[in-house]
């Protein structure tokens, strides 16, 4: 399983370009990717540099037609014409895709700071080895206490999924709205985490869970141990980003481990301000 993370900053390249296409482009020179977790996709946001408001969501999908697509709106305003603007998160898979869950995540008021909506995607998708939960967010940039809060939410996500793993067997449901669909335990959870390594925030992330439920590890760590990883932000962009660090990551439930093979930080695009991330999992 080759699975790509990428905050494409609404397809706008260190060059000021706004192309869906070359971010699909490049993702596919750096693996023939099976899932990719994008950040940053926006629709009718004609007043971001570069955009003229075209709706990335579906030429995404375009662009990868056989994969399934899933949207995830963080922030969704009118645009006073009649129509929605809207801006968020997107999984493309080209295994089945099971269940989607849509959670919001908390967004305390924090006055004096510029903060948005953030949404997390949860998809349960049936990979050669078995079903694992894909999970995608952004968090949030300028508030510390909103992205505490969202990595709590991110926790409770995991060890409610553990639950209904634990009673799989005892779930009813139907073939239509009560349809009842496995949450596995096993998961990747992918994020521009706007936060660097050392933040206590993600140290939490990783804790262990009192009642069973597999832990988040940090994929590079697994892999790599002390080496840091590489930059995702300030490769290119020095305008945004005066000084390069890390702030995107993989985590990998603990039952995934002994599968996770590789894990690359593409230091070689500027079709964005953020690197890419690739990992591979064994069958």
């Amino acid at each position: 399983m080759k699975l790509i993370t990428w905050n494409i900053q609404w397809c706008r390249g260190v060059d000021g370009r706004v192309d869906p296409r070359r971010i699909i482009e490049h993702a596919r020179r750096l693996a023939d990717f099976d899932v990719l977790c994008l950040q940053e996709v926006a629709s009718n946001f004609g007043m971001l540099g570069g955009s003229e408001g075209e709706d990335q969501f579906a030429l995404l999908a375009a662009l990868a037609p056989e994969h399934t697509a899933i949207a995830g709106v963080a922030v969704d305003i009118p645009d006073g014409k009649g129509c929605r603007r809207l801006f968020g998160n997107m999984v493309l898979s080209r295994y089945p895709v099971a269940r989607v869950i849509r959670h919001a995540l908390p967004y305390p008021p924090e006055p004096g700071f510029k903060t948005m909506p953030r949404l997390l995607i949860e998809a349960v998708v049936e990979a050669p080895f078995g079903p694992l939960r894909v999970m995608t967010t952004h968090c949030e940039f300028n508030s510390q206490r909103q992205r505490a809060a969202q990595v709590a939410a991110m926790r409770a996500i995991q060890q409610e999924a553990a639950s209904f793993e634990r009673e799989d067997d005892k779930h009813v449901g139907d073939g239509g709205t009560f349809k009842w669909v496995a949450r596995p335990s096993a998961a990747i959870l992918t994020a521009d985490f706007n936060m660097r390594a050392d933040n206590p925030a993600l140290a939490q992330l990783a804790a262990p869970f009192d009642d069973g439920t597999p832990a988040f590890r940090d994929a590079w760590r697994v892999l790599h141990g002390e080496t840091p990883q590489p930059h995702t932000v300030g490769v290119y962009d020095h305008a945004q980003w005066p000084e390069a660090h890390a702030c995107d990551f993989v985590f990998v439930s603990e039952n995934l481990v002994p599968r996770l093979t590789r894990i690359v930080v593409d230091q070689d695009s500027a079709a964005s301000d953020h690197q890419p991330i690739l990992i591979e999992l064994a069958d």
